[in-house]
């Protein structure tokens, strides 16, 4: 209309504005937007073609009413199989419009989400969520965790804590560090029904005796949501999605998932919790002002288990398995199980901390422990349950391969001898010799090793490249002159 004023022809103002000129005409004519035209005009309530579904939709209809999940496309492909040929594929989309009316109309009440009102230092929620797909890696190593997720309802301040696993000893950890961290307690606390916190076979969903204990020393009032209805924890459960969508963008920016440390790691993903929290302060002000005072002290939340070392010298703690020095075997020792490592003590003493495993029917054996025997019964090797735990690095197994392929018959004799070197001298000074030794294609031994490792002769990085000097009298060969052809020569 205003190239048309301004005394452009119909026909270039009609291309200018990507339309027919014909319907640009028409639009002069009346005068009117074309939003202005669809405003004025009743809805239009009659089908500009046949129904297609006519004599069949009582059918679909009695269907849909005794099954009411049933999807249009699968109604279609029922109706495709009755009546063959009488349907094609292109009329689907006119049967899922014709379902989703009367789903609008007649079918069945849909869920009702119910918005809540919030009230500063009232309500707390948690839950685990998995980091793992992330794809983050320690030293180029695979990193399975989660994150203990603690969020203020109000404020949607939140923090967190990698766990290796779903325990209580987890929550316990996750739920005291992220009160001390806040410097108070909220009136309740919901979490969902962990079997950590929650007896998953009782009917009544009652609480644990623990985590009674541990709401009863922060004197927090417990909720949990109903089994399968995440929906009910649904504030925890969005910042779940939005924390992994900030994480995933906060490591493309850094350029790389593989991290040096544990402890790096951590202090990113606590960075990251400040970045999130930065535009909460207000509403977090209004939540500390009515936040419960702390206890004076954190509960201790660890459990202590009376176990029996074996004659394997390992120990059964929770279904899993861990190896410790072989002069226990026989003791009970007091094993103190912490959320991320169990502590072993005997006689009032810590002899050995362990990291804890995940799941159950694990293993952990660390060679230091069983090395001593295990090299006077070289034999063992071969058949030891957990033989793939005494390869402390990827180059102690391409040791023992090629061993076994150089020296088959003295191969387990040989390895366990280098590992017994690795537990008297150093477990790194033998990974650098083996790693040049490799390199070389020399015969392996563990005599040579350790004569290498003795010498305290330098092992080179593995970054040096020794690249020979080039001869230039070859280039310059390659520019003289040829000789010139004596007479008779070819």
């Amino acid at each position: 209309m205003k190239d048309i004023t301004s005394g452009t022809p119909l026909g270039t103002a009609a291309l200018k504005a990507g339309m027919s000129e014909n319907t640009a005409r028409k639009y002069r004519a009346v005068g009117q937007f074309p939003s202005e035209l669809r405003a004025g005009q009743p809805p239009r309530l009659w089908r500009t073609r046949e129904d297609p579904f006519t004599e069949v939709w009582e059918e679909l209809q009695a269907l849909l009413e005794v099954n009411p999940g049933l999807q249009a496309l699968t109604l279609f492909q029922e109706l495709q199989r009755r009546y063959p040929g009488r349907y094609e594929d292109g009329q689907l989309r006119t049967l899922q419009r014709k379902v989703k009316a009367w789903r609008a109309v007649a079918g069945p009440p849909k869920e009702v989400f119910f918005p809540q009102r919030h009230t500063p230092g009232e309500l707390a929620a948690s839950d685990f969520c998995h980091l793992t797909p992330l794809g983050v890696t320690l030293q180029g190593q695979p990193f399975p965790h989660l994150l203990y997720h603690f969020v203020l309802v109000y404020s949607n301040w939140e923090t967190g804590l990698v766990c290796p696993s779903e325990s209580f000893e987890s929550v316990a950890a996750g739920l005291q560090a992220a009160f001390f961290e806040l410097g108070g307690v909220p009136r309740r606390h919901r979490t969902d029904s962990l079997s950590a916190a929650v007896h998953t076979l009782d009917r009544e969903q009652t609480f644990t005796e623990r985590y009674r204990a541990l709401l009863a020393h922060y004197q927090v009032e417990g909720e949990r949501i109903q089994p399968g209805k995440a929906h009910e924890n649904g504030d925890v459960e969005q910042r779940h999605h939005r924390f992994k969508v900030a994480l995933e963008q906060a490591l493309l920016l850094r350029g790389s998932r593989d991290f040096e440390s544990r402890a790096e790691y951590d202090r990113f993903l606590r960075q990251l919790f400040d970045q999130l929290n930065a535009g909460r302060r207000t509403r977090l002000r209004e939540e500390l002002a009515v936040l419960r005072a702390l206890p004076a002290a954190k509960l201790e939340t660890g459990r202590r288990l009376a176990v029996r070392v074996g004659p394997s010298s390992t120990i059964r703690v929770l279904s899993n398995t861990y190896s410790v020095p072989s002069r226990l075997i026989g003791e009970t020792v007091e094993v103190r199980v912490e959320w991320e490592r169990l502590e072993v003590w005997y006689g009032q003493r810590r002899v050995e901390t362990l990291p804890r495993l995940r799941g159950q029917d694990q293993f952990r054996i660390h060679y230091r422990h069983v090395i001593d025997w295990l090299v006077r019964k070289p034999g063992a090797f071969p058949g030891y349950r957990y033989r793939e735990d005494l390869f402390p690095t990827s180059r102690f197994r391409m040791a023992y391969d090629a061993l076994r392929q150089r020296r088959p018959l003295q191969a387990d004799r040989e390895y366990l001898a280098l590992l017994h070197l690795a537990a008297r001298e150093s477990e790194q000074g033998v990974d650098d010799v083996l790693r040049h030794w490799l390199g070389t294609q020399q015969p392996l031994s563990a005599a040579a090793v350790e004569a290498r490792l003795r010498s305290k002769r330098a092992v080179p990085p593995p970054t040096e490249i020794a690249v020979a000097a080039v001869d230039l009298r070859a280039y310059d060969a390659l520019l003289a002159p040829e000789p010139a052809l004596g007479e008779g020569e070819a």
